[in-house]
């Protein structure tokens, strides 16, 4: 049987743990070129030893996505190793310091934005090019639920995952009729290092975190790329400037 993405190059950004890792694995599974992009290069080639032991094919580039030069290094990199790009993933994010809005520093606020919202813009400035030689591709950008609904303590955060929905859309209108798809995916609350880090092994903190999904539990970061997977696909072939929610039923409350 034909796999979805066979002989599809693919790019994820964040690709060394949590979902970036679980959607990377699952476009190789489908038969997809991979390119894994992410500050940490020990994690990185990690990931691309395990997608390789597996059978698939996976190269690893290090980035920081808040960086145009590493941008578009990683690129060329996807260039160099395959000679086109089809689809990307731009995953990175962090989720920067809990404080409320008055006692948010600058330096999160900035850096926050920088590696959220500025990361997901140079990721496209610098992918589109590419698919355009080829006849087009498809773009998913992570955003969150907490872009679409407000979550206490995490101003920076919220404003930079709302702001990728909305660049999402914008990007969507400006290459619709060049046959670049671009949609936005938003997670849930995920079993992650991110929120692992969040809740800091304390059950209490994960109790309240689980208890925001209707569903009574948290998601995986392969349901997720199940829904990246599926908004890359022919399948998907008439839905861009769309953000995708997979949430438990979060956002619906």
């Amino acid at each position: 049987m034909a796999r979805a993405f066979e002989d599809k190059v693919v790019l994820v950004t964040g690709a060394s743990s949590g979902i970036g890792l679980a959607t990377a694995k699952a476009f190789a599974r489908e038969g997809a070129h991979t390119v894994l992009a992410d500050v940490q290069a020990d994690a990185g080639a990690e990931a691309v030893e395990r997608i390789q032991a597996a059978g698939g094919i996976a190269t690893f580039v290090a980035c920081d996505v808040a960086q145009a030069a590493d941008v578009e290094n990683m690129v060329r990199h996807a260039r160099s190793a395959y000679g086109r790009l089809d689809c990307a993933f731009n995953n990175a994010g962090i989720e920067g310091d809990l404080a409320n809005t008055v006692d948010c520093t600058e330096e999160n606020w900035d850096r926050t934005l920088a590696i959220n919202l500025k990361g997901v813009w140079l990721c496209m400035k610098y992918e589109i090019p590419m698919m355009l030689e080829h006849g087009g591709g498809a773009i998913v950008n992570c955003a969150s639920v907490a872009g679409l609904v407000g979550f206490r303590n995490l101003p920076a955060y919220c404003a930079s995952k709302g702001g990728i929905v909305e660049l999402t859309r914008a990007t969507a209108l400006e290459y619709a009729e060049a046959r670049i798809r671009v949609d936005a995916v938003c997670p849930g609350v995920i079993r992650t290092p991110m929120v692992e880090r969040v809740t800091a092994g304390n059950p209490e903190a994960e109790a309240e975190y689980t208890a925001l999904e209707p569903v009574g539990r948290m998601g995986t970061p392969e349901e997720i790329a199940d829904a990246v997977l599926w908004l890359c696909s022919d399948g998907a072939s008439f839905v861009t400037g769309h953000a995708l929610v997979a949430d438990g039923g979060l956002v619906a409350q």
